[in-house]
């Protein structure tokens, strides 16, 4: 299985297919609207990236980088694979490639939000050497929450 993971406009129909299916993922699992604070201009800033995954010439899964207040800092949003993809090191790609882009960008940290409820998520970032860090922002005093930081190294 190849996997493909490329720049895609976050507005397009590809991309908000993927935000759509995450966002109702997240609602019925926290009971919310499950959009995590994302909007696709977020994607479309200076130092920003929205990448797709493709394998067989289907969009399997999706994640966005875009920068925090402190310059040094990117933050990985919108973190998705496909329901029947999961398992196969998909969000490895993209995590791998949102790094890569990131260190392109001239960030030295990466940082990013995800849920209690959401074990495999925990365990991809924690694999890839992110550690947990004080929750940030929206997420400081929500106890669904866990917010997870990683240092660039060149």
């Amino acid at each position: 299985m190849a996997v493909i993971v490329k720049p895609e406009m976050a507005d397009s129909h590809v991309a908000q297919a993927l935000i759509r299916e995450l966002s109702v993922e997240l609602g019925a699992m926290y009971g919310d609207e499950g959009d995590g604070g994302f909007v696709p201009a977020d994607a479309m800033l200076p130092r920003s990236v929205f990448l797709v995954a493709w394998v067989d010439d289907q969009p399997a899964g999706c994640g966005a980088l875009r920068p925090m207040e402190d310059a040094s800092i990117g933050e990985i949003k919108r973190m998705f694979v496909r329901q029947p993809m999961r398992g196969q090191g998909i969000s490895r790609h993209l995590l791998e490639a949102l790094e890569a882009n990131a260190r392109q960008f001239g960030y030295t940290r990466l940082k990013l939000e995800t849920g209690v409820l959401q074990p495999q998520a925990i365990g991809l970032y924690e694999s890839a050497g992110f550690y947990i860090c004080p929750c940030y922002g929206e997420y400081k005093d929500d106890p669904l929450s866990v917010c997870y930081e990683k240092t660039l190294i060149s």
